[in-house]
This record gives structure tokens, sequence and C-alpha cells, in this order.
């Protein structure tokens, strides 16, 4: 069986990786040049950090981990307003640029990558996808894979314009990284998040002297600007803090989008399945993509080799749109709730007047009392603690052995 993933991203690895210990044929296109390593931090944890430990990844992604000891909430001067101390032992939630955790699935997955395209055309009938690409070859698969993001290409040619699917949450984000010794000491191993109403402006520092930067305003125009630097600087300028050093050095090429979700109807068609952001993004409101992008191809494996498993029903190459409904019936709850849950979680990252400001302060400072703060952190993990099945370890202890 052969396949097609277009987007090299999490989600497009995290599959790559569990078809070809299944004995599918995969190959990989990414429209950016390179693998993508930029991205804001993420906390990674729930069903798909449990996902990498099954794949024998988590060890390494707890070395590459950068340990956050506090939040730390700022106001327009720099001055802190609340903190949270994150309690000792919480050890299966790694904190890591998103990059590194799409680099340590690369690491791992033989199927070659083809950088700088993306697909042009697609035609299928009941037996195959006929594809065209960017650079005029040409591919015929079995399956082909949409994981190419909110922007996807794959979902404009099989399901329509992306018009269609998109929610706008009301927010641009940006992100980027700098170089700094000394803002990067001044920061420390802690997440400091500067917000005033309608702006947030966070910092973390990383290894090497670096500073992770992330900007959160309040934009009802899903329009992006044409310079996104000079935007941020604009909305920005007249805060304190490290903004006055960080906004002049804002790089050109720094991430830029509209905060959105995607809400389709249907996740396949065909032969044609979307996977990740394309169809699952559940916005950085929700803070749990990365985790659900690896579930959801781990979900989608499982559901693709049921038919090999003993105590399964063999399933033909004319059942895989079946499978691919399956697929969607497990994972769909379970990004509705994380959806819905980013949304409801809105004026907690982003308030929109000073009196959600303060009350977000005066809960942190509830939820930072003993016994409490466990129970505050169980509340932010929304969603996908029952995707691990019975049939789930049969198939990882089959990848194994395949492995060994």
């Amino acid at each position: 069986m052969k396949a097609l993933i277009c987007g090299a991203g999490i989600a497009g690895l995290a599959l790559a990786w569990h078809l070809e210990r299944d004995g599918w044929d995969v190959e990989l296109v990414e429209r950016a040049p390179a693998l993508r390593t930029g991205g804001y931090m993420i906390d990674f944890y729930g069903a798909g950090y449990e996902v990498t430990e099954r794949m024998g990844l988590a060890t390494r992604l707890r070395e590459l981990r950068h340990p956050v000891r506090e939040l730390d909430y700022l106001d327009r001067g720099g001055r802190r307003t609340s903190r949270f101390v994150l309690p000792p032992g919480f050890s299966r939630v790694v904190s890591l640029p998103r990059g590194d955790l799409a680099r340590t699935l690369a690491e791992d997955v033989v199927a070659p990558v083809r950088y700088g395209v993306t697909i042009e055309t697609i035609r299928q009938d009941a037996h195959q996808v006929e594809i065209t690409l960017t650079d005029g070859t040409h591919r015929t698969v079995d399956l082909l894979v949409g994981a190419d993001g909110v922007h996807s290409r794959v979902r404009e040619l099989v399901f329509g314009p992306e018009e269609r699917y998109l929610r706008h949450l009301g927010h641009h984000v940006a992100a980027c990284v700098l170089t700094d010794a000394e803002l990067s000491a001044q920061v420390g191993l802690r997440y400091r998040m500067l917000t005033v109403p309608g702006l947030m402006a966070g910092a973390y520092a990383l290894a090497e002297d670096r500073l992770a930067l992330l900007f959160l305003h309040r934009e009802p125009d899903p329009a992006l600007p044409a310079d996104p630097a000079a935007a941020l600087r604009r909305r920005y300028g007249d805060l304190g803090w490290i903004l006055p050093e960080t906004l002049p050095r804002l790089p050109a090429d720094l991430y830029y989008d509209q905060v959105t979700q995607v809400q389709i109807g249907s996740w396949s068609r065909g032969r044609v399945v979307l996977l990740g952001d394309s169809c699952q993004a559940v916005s950085l409101f929700a803070g749990h993509g990365a985790s659900m992008a690896v579930a959801a191809a781990w979900v989608l494996a499982d559901e693709l080799a049921a038919g090999d498993l003993p105590t399964a029903v063999p399933r033909t190459a004319g059942d895989l749109p079946t499978a691919l409904t399956r697929y969607e019936e497990r994972m769909r709850p379970t990004i509705a709730e994380v959806q819905a849950f980013g949304r409801r979680f809105i004026e907690w990252m982003a308030p929109s007047s000073r009196r959600r400001i303060a009350a977000r302060d005066w809960l942190l400072r509830v939820a930072a009392l003993p016994g409490v703060n466990r129970l505050f952190l169980n509340s932010l993990t929304p969603g996908g603690h029952d995707l691990i099945t019975s049939r789930t370890d049969q198939l990882t202890a089959r990848r194994q052995r395949r492995t060994a």
C-alpha cells in the first residue's frame, strides 16, 4: 500500500512513523524549503505524550525540555501582578519549542521528504489517487493524507476554499526567537506574560542565550498585515518591560497568522483524508494542538492497520474509506471538546478588560495555594484521555517487533 503525506510537520511525520512500521510505502512532500524549526513554545502532554512514550521517543523529548518553573503575569511597565509556581514532580508536561518536537519525529522517520514541493492537482476513483505535484511530477497512491496545516492545500482541492472552514477567533498571533544573553538571563526559566486589555506579549529563555517571544492581540479582521513586524511595533510600541529592546529587532520573516479553529463536516472523501490542523485545529487558546496531532496520527494508523490484527476481520484495500470514517468517529468528539475549551479560555489568556485581568490575577493567587495547584493544572488538560485502546496495545507490540 502506498501513501503520500502532504505536510512534514508534527502530524505528517507522526503518521509516517506509524505507517512505515506497518509496512506502507510512504512519501512526504512539504512546501517549505526545509524542516520547519520555528514556532512558539508549547506544552506537550496528555494523549500525545502517551503516544510518544509508546513510540519510544518520550525520553528524547524530556532531554529537550525547557524547565518552566513558574508563570508570571506583568502589567504594562513590567511589574508582576500575579504568579503561579509549578508544583515539583509535574514530569508529564514537556515544555519545548514546537520545532524541537517536529525534529525529534523527523529523526526517527525513514520515509523520504521532498521539500519545496506541494500538490497541484488531485484526481481519484474507487481504487487509487492520482496526484500532480508542483514540480510537474506525478504520483499514484492508495491514500493521500492532507497534513498541511490550517491553510491546507489538500483541503482546498478536495473540499473547497478555506473560508468555508476557518473560524477566526478574533486574534492574531506572532512568534520569533532572538539571541540576547542579557535579556535571556533577565527572563530566566519562567514564562513571563505582559498583559493589557487586548494585548499579550510573552517571553521565555531558551538555551544558548536565546529568547522565545510570543505576541497575541485582539484583531477582528482576519486579514494579515503586509508588514507583520511593523504592525507589532505599532501595537506594542508604548509598552515597557523588554519590549523597547526587542521590538526593533523583530525579524522580517517572523511567524504571524490569525488565530483560528478549523470546523469541517467530514475529514475524508474517498481515499483522501485530513489530519492535524487541516481538520482539527484547536487554536493557540486551547494549547493542545501538538498533542492532538500526535494522537490523531496514532488513531488514523490504528484504524488503517486494524484489519491486520488476529482479532479483526481482514481488511482489503477497498475497505480503506471505512477505516478513514472510523478514525474520524474516534477523534471528532475529542477535537470538539478541546476546541470548546479553547474558546472558553480566550478571556483567560487574552483578557479584554482591566476587570478581567484583575479576575485572572485573583484566580491565579487562589490556584497557587497548597493542594489547589495540581487541581488547577489538571483542569487545563481538556481532552483525549480515552484515545488509547487495548487494540492499540496490540499494534504497539507489533510495531516494536518490526523495529527490533
